[in-house]
């Protein structure tokens, strides 16, 4: 309800459910002010692009550490095995050049593959692990911005199944998604 006193001044409205949402929007505004402040998209990029986890910590997404460090050591074994292997044929394939002879009993083409193969694989996963070290990163990045990310809480989603009749195609059944904000 507004109105205006004898001096043409507008008086602002003073119903209790406008002041009470009102007062919920400025709590909400400086609650998400705080949390806006709290987690800084900058430093937990920072903190992920010295030590690999440490962004998530930041973020306070401890669950996400154990699947960096899992990733990690899954490529780091990979790297480590296929290396292994591409030393010893290359060890193998120099025996073969210099003295004609090798301990596996492979031919000389045949020592080249695997030897390419193994490097090319070594390769392939180092690579992996590069990427893998840049996607924590911008994890920890995407999830600080989202942190002051506000969800409406009027946002509905719904999947309900869809029957139609048709003329040309005949009865037809489906999902529908229906989105309300």
């Amino acid at each position: 309800m507004q109105a205006q006193d004898s001096l043409g001044n507008t008086v602002i409205n003073t119903s209790p459910a406008i002041i009470q949402q009102e007062a919920q929007t400025k709590a909400d505004s400086a609650r998400m002010a705080y949390i806006a402040k709290r987690f800084n998209p900058q430093k937990a990029l920072l903190y992920a692009a010295i030590l690999p986890g440490s962004g998530q910590v930041y973020n306070k997404k401890y669950w996400k550490v154990p699947l960096v460090y899992g990733g990690f050591v899954f490529l780091g074994y990979y790297i480590d095995f296929y290396n292994d292997n591409y030393r010893f044929y290359r060890g193998e394939l120099f025996k073969d050049l210099n003295t004609g002879t090798n301990s596996v009993g492979l031919p000389r083409p045949s020592l080249r593959t695997i030897t390419d193969r193994y490097r090319r694989e070594r390769d392939f996963f180092i690579i992996l692990t590069g990427l893998w070290y840049a996607l924590q990163i911008v994890d920890a990045h995407v999830d600080s911005h989202l942190k002051e990310f506000d969800i409406n809480p009027n946002l509905q989603v719904r999947v309900e199944p869809s029957f139609k009749q048709d003329m040309l195609l005949g009865r037809q059944s489906g999902f529908t998604v229906s989105i309300r904000f």
